[in-house]
């Protein structure tokens, strides 16, 4: 009985608490030191969050007294009924999880990233800001009822199955994901390295459920994963996958080695980051913008909420070399707040697709004396300095009747670029507001036929590289895909049995149900015979018509195998990737640059 006293000691404490002392501020995790973590992450596989142990202190409000008052009544309310339920109810209770279906309902009508934090999620988001854990390599988010994948991981097994941006993970090892937190999948999906788990993958445009069998590994957190310069030109590259603890001093090198190198532009990858702590976005920014710059800042309830980040340090990459920074709709948090603040300072271009829009401060309340649980906390919100609001709003609700439907691409983006709010750059450029940051070159997302996804999870390019790999021992990473090792492909997908449904395949086996359930097979029969054999037709042709992916990917597997992820970009990223060459194109072109970064000076002059 004293325990149970206790814990409702503990909640209305906090309760109190977070009406006389709460100033959502900076976000701050104290331990042994006055060193202080700030996050800016999306709800991923490790539920990252910022972190708030501390609250700073506003002064009390005379004016709120009678607010207050009902407040405690409230909170008599909540505890008696906690008392009545434990001490009258029919049958013995596990009042631990009631104390928590209790939290989790006050947080119901919340935004979706406040939620109640167990030590499994904290200590999993420890895990990825240090740098390894045992799993897929996936990076998650509960949306829509379901799991959704925001990205995989480069060089986990998740990325290497095929899995990406985008995907609905529908069941894990056959247990549904409807209604499950991201907590809770990623708890599912993680164990022991060598051990496999089946995933059923729901994916835009394909009708029927996708089975992946992944085996789980060691899972190693770069920050960067590759950097060096593009082959033929003189400009720089640097793939950047996490905001973690070493992010800025891995950045640092790297664009330091490549200066060194003599690069005259630089192209940085932000594509698929999802974000990490919210000092390595600042100090990232430093690296590239003028010092006193504002990087970001964050506006809450109250006034003392605002917190104003500007870069404190001379650049290392200086504003007179181009730069193109390149974005997705994974790119999320952290990576929207430096993609932004160089688009808002005129630093660089922007390249890609609307990025996801998570602009939300979240700070960590602990409620229970042993740590083991914790209350996430939306305090605030992130802007970029043209006054931007980075979150979108239908990435804020709970509730799936609040949530923008879907456009073809599988992503939620109710705005379109006509429809959102102008805002400007330092220099005048037009910019939109609305959520997430808009490029200034938008390039289309690459989407994969239905034979593409089935030979990458069905892992026929990686076996079929493995089995080359054997029998040409030296193999150079810059293999030329002939016409006679798509042949040997050809012939090894088809000793493997290896099919799949083809768009048409589909349709003729729906157009034979429609049949059977009419009693029509005696008028359709021979006309779906026929049909039968068009599709094997068209599953040729299928082939043909994916010839260029279909090279392109044996050449990935080969040159990954035998160089590793160094060879895969040197040799397949960076000469083929559309978005890459696309920023080459424009950072080769000084006038093409100097036009972009001065269009909507004139649409300001006009207002």
């Amino acid at each position: 009985m004293f325990r149970f006293t206790a814990k409702l000691f503990g909640a209305t404490v906090l309760a109190l608490g977070l009406v006389w002392f709460a100033s959502p501020g900076d976000a701050v995790q104290t331990s042994g030191n006055s060193s202080s973590i700030l996050w800016a992450d999306t709800t991923y596989a490790s539920d990252t969050v910022h972190i708030n142990v501390d609250q700073e202190t506003s002064e009390g409000d005379a004016s709120n007294r009678d607010t207050r008052d009902n407040f405690l009544s409230d909170v008599k309310s909540l505890t008696q009924t906690a008392f009545n339920i434990r001490n009258q109810y029919m049958e013995d209770l596990d009042m631990d999880a009631i104390i928590k279906a209790g939290i989790r309902g006050m947080l119901s009508d919340l935004d979706r990233f406040s939620v109640l934090m167990e030590q499994q999620s904290y200590d999993a988001l420890m895990e990825s800001t240090h740098g390894k854990y045992e799993g897929l390599g996936l990076q998650i988010d509960s949306r829509d009822d379901y799991i959704r994948i925001i990205s995989p991981i480069e060089g986990t097994p998740a990325y290497r199955k095929g899995l990406h941006a985008g995907d609905v993970i529908w069941e894990i090892d056959g247990k549904s994901t409807y209604k499950m937190s991201s907590s809770d999948a990623a708890k599912l999906m993680r164990g022991e390295a060598g051990t496999s788990i089946n995933l059923a993958i729901k994916r835009q445009g394909i009708p029927d459920l996708l089975d992946f069998t992944v085996e789980r590994a060691v899972i190693q957190l770069k920050s960067v994963n590759y950097y060096g310069v593009i082959p033929g030109t003189t400009i720089g590259y640097v793939r950047l996958s996490r905001f973690a603890e070493e992010t800025s001093h891995e950045l640092r090198e790297a664009i330091n080695d490549l200066n060194d190198q003599g690069i005259t532009g630089l192209v940085f990858d932000l594509r698929s980051n999802g974000g990490g702590l919210l000092d390595q976005a600042k100090e990232t920014g430093e690296l590239f913008l003028k010092e006193g710059s504002e990087i970001v800042y964050t506006r809450g309830k109250y006034a003392s909420s605002e917190r104003h980040y500007k870069s404190e340090r001379e650049p290392i990459f200086p504003p007179g070399k181009p730069l193109a920074v390149l974005v997705d709709e994974g790119t999320a948090s952290a990576s929207e707040i430096v993609a932004g603040a160089i688009q808002d300072w005129d630093r660089g271009l922007i390249i890609g697709a609307t990025t996801y829009g998570k602009g939300l401060v979240q700070q960590i309340f602990p409620i229970s004396a042993d740590r083991t649980m914790a209350l996430k906390l939306t305090t605030a919100k992130y802007y970029v300095p043209s006054g931007r609001c980075i979150q979108k709003p239908e990435r804020q609700s709970k509730h799936p009747d609040d949530v923008a439907l879907e456009d073809s691409t599988g992503e939620a983006d109710s705005l379109n670029v006509a429809d959102r709010e102008v805002y400007y750059t330092n220099g005048g450029r037009v910019v939109y507001g609305g959520g997430g940051i808009v490029p200034d070159i938008m390039i289309d997302r690459e989407t994969w036929k239905p034979i593409e996804i089935n030979l990458e999870r069905k892992s026929m390019f990686f076996d079929f590289a493995i089995k080359y790999i054997a029998q040409h021992p030296d193999v150079k990473p810059d293999l030329e895909i002939t016409p006679e090792i798509v042949a040997e492909f050809r012939k090894f997908i088809k000793e493997k049995d290896f099919d799949y449904k083809s768009a048409l395949q589909v349709a003729l086996e729906d157009l034979q149900k429609t049949v059977t359930e009419q009693d029509k097979e005696a008028e359709f029969g021979g006309s779906i015979e026929n049909m039968e054999k068009l599709v094997e037709q068209d599953k040729t042709k299928d082939f043909d018509q994916s010839l260029d992916y279909i090279k392109r990917a044996i050449k990935r597997e080969v040159a990954l195998a035998v160089a590793g992820e160094k060879g895969t970009y040197e040799n397949v990223i960076l000469p083929t990737d559309k978005t890459i060459r696309k920023a080459v194109e424009v950072l080769s072109s000084p006038q093409e640059y100097a036009r972009m970064m001065h269009e909507g000076q004139q649409a300001k002059n006009e207002m």
